[in-house]
């Protein structure tokens, strides 16, 4: 079993003023994802702006984080070539990172047997373990449970990232994969839902702000104090809305510059956060003492 830990934070890509990436920000960001309790980082995923981000910033990206960090680092390289993502998990393998997060292939819309085909290949040219990532609401097209417990048969493919909202489609993976294959949650929401039904952690935004308290409510669920983790679920539920109230990672961005972490700007097409964002977050942030006062 592939050993990634049970809170993964994908992690934003801080940037200078201008727009350039501000690669001494983004391991200072990394160690500090790691002292608040992250098992393990995804790189160039959606809320690093991959769409974005170069392939020469994501080289630079992968080895300033992997250098100042003693945790996993699974690299973001999923696109909707095929070809494309086997270039790309070969030059991420080439850069010493732990593991692969290989997004659903977007905008063309393939059907299961694409799908299935898609991911087959992409495991068949790297030896790194491969996270599957569905995320319909993205890329247009749901990956069922059926294909997802086919490709957990492949060795290599070792988990999913279900950002599908649909937790039964997530607990028929769970019921039925290969064994040792890992379930992870994409929704902060679904954190508690996701570990009740049998999945094994999150891959998640809010980590960035409140990672000690995911940690602690995981911990209280596994060491059987549901009551307690309920209580901590619920308090963390306005933050996980107002952190998705608008097109990821604009809000997260924003509470990070609130706490004082400078990440900067969001590259265009994301604008910068709106004022009705801004005092949200101020509000939502301020209830959970993370910040001492509404500004």
């Amino acid at each position: 079993m592939t050993n990634w830990g049970r809170i993964i934070t994908a992690m934003v890509t801080p940037m200078h003023p201008d727009g350039e990436v501000n690669y001494d920000r983004a391991a200072e960001l990394a160690r500090h994802l790691v002292a608040q309790g992250s098992t393990a980082l995804v790189i160039n995923g959606t809320t690093g702006e991959s769409p974005t981000v170069t392939s020469e910033e994501k080289k630079k990206l992968l080895l300033c984080v992997k250098q100042a960090v003693d945790v996993p680092i699974i690299a973001g390289i999923g696109t909707n070539s095929t070809a494309t993502t086997i270039g790309n998990a070969s030059e991420a393998e080439k850069l010493g990172v732990d593991g692969l997060l290989v997004v659903v292939p977007y905008y063309n819309k393939p059907n299961q047997e694409s799908l299935y085909a898609h991911f087959a290949a992409v495991a068949q040219a790297t030896e790194l373990p491969i996270m599957l990532y569905n995320v319909p609401g993205r890329t247009g097209a749901n990956m069922t449970a059926e294909t997802t417990v086919a490709l957990s048969k492949i060795p290599n493919i070792a988990a999913l990232k279900e950002a599908s909202g649909n937790l039964t489609q997530l607990a028929a993976v769970v019921r039925d994969a290969a064994e040792g294959f890992l379930v992870y949650t994409g929704e902060d929401a679904q954190i508690l839902p996701t570990l009740a039904v049998g999945g094994y952690g999150v891959v998640s935004v809010t980590s960035h702000v409140v990672c000690r308290e995911i940690k602690y409510m995981i911990d209280n669920y596994l060491g059987g104090n549901v009551n307690e983790a309920a209580k901590m679920h619920l308090k963390l539920v306005d933050i996980s809305e107002k952190l998705f109230m608008t097109a990821n990672p604009i809000p997260v961005k924003a509470a990070l510059n609130l706490l004082g972490i400078d990440v900067g700007i969001t590259r265009l097409p994301l604008a910068a956060p709106s004022e009705d964002v801004l005092s949200a977050l101020k509000d939502a942030m301020s209830e959970l003492g993370l910040i001492s006062e509404v500004k």
